[in-house]
């Protein structure tokens, strides 16, 4: 459990000829219209346990108290059962930063329950405490859009950040880039596993029949459905983008590895032949020409050096001495 984990509340909002009343959890069962009316847990899977109300079914009540899920959309008789995953409301430590939402949608009464705080659900409580919210149509549809317009910028920034990773090619740390590119194709990488299965959670639950999903609505889920695509060809790019930059920076360490193991030969090769003569002459046997001689240690330095000049020539010559 991390240091964000909130115990679980449970609140109940009835809306009613525009006006919105907090209700008791246990008047949602009860609840017979007109109207509509949101029940909402947070902080179910924390060591908490809840019974949900019996208009849930037991398939149903099961999946929205599950431990792990993923984006889904299943329709059950009259009602719907989705499955979102969004932005979460508090920093998260060990996480991919994003929360599920479990919510059992009928026409005039839904049903929500998260683990965590999700960032989009003030949006959507502050719609339902406005009356713009009256069926689950309306609700879900608001949902989706607030859920997407939350994450677009996150997936916005991973771009921003590989476009500034791109302008330190040349002259940036390349162990440093390296990390960051890293950090944001995994970052990419778990968007993109949550990112796309939302997107066809919304356009399924836009095709499906039912009286409460207005013209307006399948409008809206469509519009948070291609905003929801948008975001996975765009991470799915951050993605490929991310392996090729890492692959030029891999590049650019073996060039730099290459040019330095050439300045060592160089200067091996250069060395090569004055260790030779200096060897040949500090020989402790008679016969040494020149050895009493006094300019013989400084012909010896000069014959060296033109050794040396010589040979950096040849290789200038060659070309060798260019990057």
């Amino acid at each position: 459990m991390d240091a964000t984990t909130r115990p679980l509340t449970v609140q109940a909002l009835l809306v009613r000829d525009g006006i919105v009343t907090d209700i008791g959890p246990g008047e949602v069962a009860q609840f017979a219209g007109p109207g509509f009316v949101w029940l909402h847990a947070e902080g179910v899977g924390h060591g908490e346990s809840m019974d949900l109300p019996d208009y849930v079914p037991a398939m149903a009540a099961n999946a929205l108290v599950a431990s792990e899920t993923r984006p889904r959309c299943d329709e059950v008789d009259d009602a719907v059962l989705i499955n979102l995953r969004g932005t979460a409301f508090d920093t998260m430590q060990d996480s991919d930063g994003l929360v599920s939402i479990r919510v059992w949608v009928e026409g005039a009464r839904v049903t929500s329950v998260s683990r965590h705080r999700m960032a989009a659900l003030a949006k959507v409580e502050a719609a339902v405490r406005a009356g713009r919210i009256t069926d689950g149509g309306d609700f879900v549809s608001a949902l989706a859009q607030a859920i997407s317009v939350q994450l677009d910028p996150q997936v916005a920034d991973l771009g921003d950040s590989l476009d500034d990773c791109e302008g330190m090619l040349d002259g940036g740390d390349i162990y440093a880039l390296r990390r960051k590119i890293a950090y944001i194709r995994s970052q990419a990488i778990v968007l993109r596993r949550f990112v796309a299965p939302d997107r066809d959670a919304l356009g399924q639950m836009a095709q499906l029949e039912f009286d409460w999903i207005s013209k307006d609505d399948r409008m809206h889920l469509r519009e948070a459905a291609d905003r929801f695509a948008r975001m996975a060809e765009e991470l799915e790019a951050v993605r490929e983008r991310a392996a090729l930059l890492h692959e030029q920076l891999t590049d650019l360490r073996a060039e730099k590895i290459d040019q330095r193991s050439l300045g060592i030969a160089v200067t091996a090769f250069i060395f090569l032949p004055l260790t030779f003569v200096t060897g040949l002459l500090g020989m402790n046997v008679e016969g040494i020409p020149f050895a009493a001689h006094r300019w013989a240690f400084w012909g010896v330095v000069g014959f060296c050096g033109a050794i040396g000049a010589l040979v950096m020539g040849w290789f200038a010559w060659k070309h060798w001495l260019e990057d």
